[in-house]
């Protein structure tokens, strides 16, 4: 690959850091990166994912833009509202940088299809807020063997980790099976301050970065917290895997991704 001058000036600050160099951003050019969930924290992470030069970005989302979304999914405007989020990110996306490829999945993610959707992409990033989809995505990825980044905001806290096939618990290690329907609140019950789902999302895309350039220390084994009122990060050495979890372990019992029952209300970004 050969940069053009175009590419050379708008990737310059990626290019003279000895972590990335042109090496590191022709290995982004040339990555792809499914983003589920074009709300509070895929809209931050396909802003910079595209800034970077991701080359392919795949936004997954079947909603469409509503008036409280733009308190904290800054990839749609006041305009947008009514449009599906997924075409409404694609436009901001190669609006930031026309160099990229951005393909848009207005669809559920379910069972059903989620393998397909993961298929072809290097990196995954979980931007739902709901547990079944959660839990969908990790079993989902742990069967594919993709890599991918987990997140979850409410109120003033947020939490993040990733994960990568062979080095690591995944989330299902961690936290076994789904809470009951309605046992915990969601962001439309609690609320969420806006630029809580900026700050987690940047770190997704962060961790994207990271992978594709194979600098630094990804989250794996390991669950990044953060208390905005008290400003305070907080990382948490996971439980190494023991063999025993039921879709990444010595005997998986859980072979094909499956759809758990969704909160009458429950996280999706309306």
């Amino acid at each position: 690959m050969v940069f053009s001058n175009e590419q050379l000036e708008r990737y310059s600050r990626h290019i003279i850091l000895k972590e990335i160099g042109a090496k590191g951003q022709k290995k982004l050019l040339t990555g792809k990166v499914l983003i589920i969930g074009a709300g509070g924290l895929g809209a931050p992470a396909a802003m910079y994912l595209a800034a970077a030069g991701v080359g392919t970005i795949g936004i997954a989302d079947a909603d469409n833009v509503d008036l409280s979304n733009l308190q904290r999914q800054v990839i749609h405007a006041t305009p947008d509202v009514g449009k599906p989020k997924a075409e409404s990110a694609r436009e901001t996306m190669q609006a930031i940088n026309p160099d990229i490829e951005v393909k848009t999945y207005q669809t559920f993610v379910a069972a059903e299809n989620i393998l397909d959707l993961i298929d072809g992409y290097d990196f995954v990033l979980d931007g739902t807020d709901n547990f079944p989809a959660k839990f969908l995505i990790n079993d989902a990825c742990v069967i594919a063997k993709k890599p991918f980044s987990h997140a979850g905001i409410i109120r003033f806290q947020g939490q993040l980790t990733t994960y990568v096939p062979g080095a690591g618990a995944c989330y299902r290690c961690v936290f076994k099976q789904p809470p009951p329907p309605d046992a915990v609140p969601t962001c439309r019950q609690a609320g969420v301050v806006g630029a809580m789902a900026g700050v987690i999302g940047c770190l997704q895309a962060m961790e994207a970065v990271k992978f594709f350039i194979n600098a630094g220390n990804l989250l794996t084994g390991s669950l990044l917290t953060y208390n905005a009122l008290a400003m305070d990060f907080r990382k948490i050495k996971l439980p190494k895997p023991d063999g025993k979890c039921a879709v990444c372990g010595e005997h998986p019992t859980i072979l094909q991704p499956f759809d758990y029952e969704h909160a009458v209300c429950d996280l999706k970004e309306k």
